[in-house]
C-alpha cells in the first residue's frame, strides 16, 4: 500500500499532467506568432544578440527533422531564438513544432508556447508531426542535457539515446542537425540533481530523472527550475548544418546507434567550433 508521500506525490504528479496540453497539432496559431514575432525577435536580437546561420540548409518545403542540443534550463532560450529565426525565414505559415517536456507546457507562464507550435515530447506527437509534412524539432538530450552543469556547455550529451535515427527512418525524411551555444551561460546551473530526483521518486510520478540545482535570477539558489528563470543576456548563436539523407549515407538497413554515434560527433564538431569562437562567457 503507497505511503501518505508517495500517494501525495502521485495526486500532485496527475493534476501538473492535466494542465499538459494535449497533442493538437491545430494549437499553432500563425496569425499569433505573425502578431508577436517582430517584438519577439527583436527582444532576442537585444538581448542574447541572437544569430542564426544556415538556414538555408534546411529543405525548402515538406517534412523534416531537425535534431538539436539543448540549453539554457526550462526556459531553454536556443529554442525560442531559433524558432524565431526559423518562421522568420520560412514564414509563419510553414507547419513547424518544437517538443517540450510535460512540466514545461504545465508551467502556467509558459502557456502561449502551443501557439508556437510546441507540443509535449513523445513518439506520438513526433509520428503525427511528421505525417503531417511539418518540420519537426526534438532534442534527444532531454532534460538531461538541458540541465547539464555550466561547465559541460560545449558538450553535445544525448545520454546514448537514438530514437531520431528510428523516427527519421520510419517517415523516410532528413536529419537536419542544429548546434547552438550559449543557453548553458544564462545562468550557473551546478547539478542536475539526479540521485534527488531518484530519491522523490519523480522518474515514476513525473517522467522527469533529473531535479536540477542552479543559481540564476530572481531566485538566487534554484531548485527545479520549475518557475523558470530570468536569463542572464548570454549570446545565443545557432548553426544549421547540412541535411543527412540517412539512406544515402549509410545505406537501407543502417546501424541505428552508430549513426546516431555519427550524427552526435558531427554536432560536437561544430559546437566546438563555436566555443572556440567565443571571446567570453555570456558576452561572446
Amino acid at each position: 500500500m503507497p505511503g501518505p508521500v508517495e500517494g501525495i506525490g502521485s495526486s500532485l504528479a496527475a493534476a501538473v499532467l492535466d494542465r499538459v496540453p494535449r497533442a493538437d497539432l491545430d494549437q499553432r496559431d500563425p496569425d499569433f506568432i505573425r502578431e508577436w514575432l517582430p517584438a519577439a525577435w527583436l527582444l532576442a536580437t537585444l538581448w542574447h544578440r541572437a544569430e542564426v546561420r544556415g538556414l538555408d540548409n534546411i529543405p525548402d518545403d515538406g517534412p523534416v527533422l531537425l535534431v538539436g542540443n539543448h540549453s539554457g534550463g526550462n526556459l531553454a532560450p536556443d529554442t525560442m531564438v531559433f524558432t524565431l529565426a526559423f518562421v522568420s525565414y520560412f514564414g509563419v505559415e510553414r507547419p513547424f513544432f518544437q517538443l517540450a517536456h510535460n512540466l514545461v507546457l504545465a508551467a502556467p507562464q509558459l502557456s502561449w508556447l502551443p501557439k508556437f507550435g510546441t507540443v509535449a515530447a513523445s513518439r506520438a506527437n513526433s509520428e503525427k508531426a511528421l505525417a503531417s509534412g511539418a518540420a519537426l524539432l526534438v532534442y534527444p538530450g532531454g532534460d538531461r542535457e538541458v540541465h547539464r552543469p555550466s561547465w559541460e556547455s560545449t558538450r553535445v550529451d544525448f545520454g546514448g539515446r537514438a530514437g531520431f535515427v528510428e523516427l527519421a527512418l520510419a517517415h523516410g525524411v532528413p536529419v537536419v542537425p542544429v548546434v547552438a551555444i550559449g543557453g548553458q551561460e544564462t545562468a550557473l546551473f551546478v547539478s542536475r540533481g539526479e540521485r534527488l530526483a531518484r530519491a522523490l521518486r519523480l522518474d515514476r510520478l513525473f517522467r522527469l530523472k533529473v531535479l536540477p540545482i542552479s543559481v540564476a535570477l530572481p531566485w538566487g539558489l534554484n531548485v527545479g527550475d520549475f518557475l523558470t528563470h530570468l536569463p542572464l543576456p548570454a549570446k545565443i548563436t545557432v548553426q544549421v548544418l547540412d541535411p543527412i539523407n540517412l539512406q544515402e549515407r549509410y545505406g537501407s538497413h543502417p546501424e541505428v546507434d552508430a549513426v546516431a554515434a555519427d550524427v552526435v560527433g558531427e554536432m560536437q564538431g561544430c559546437l566546438d567550433e563555436l566555443a572556440a569562437a567565443r571571446r567570453l562567457p555570456v558576452l561572446g
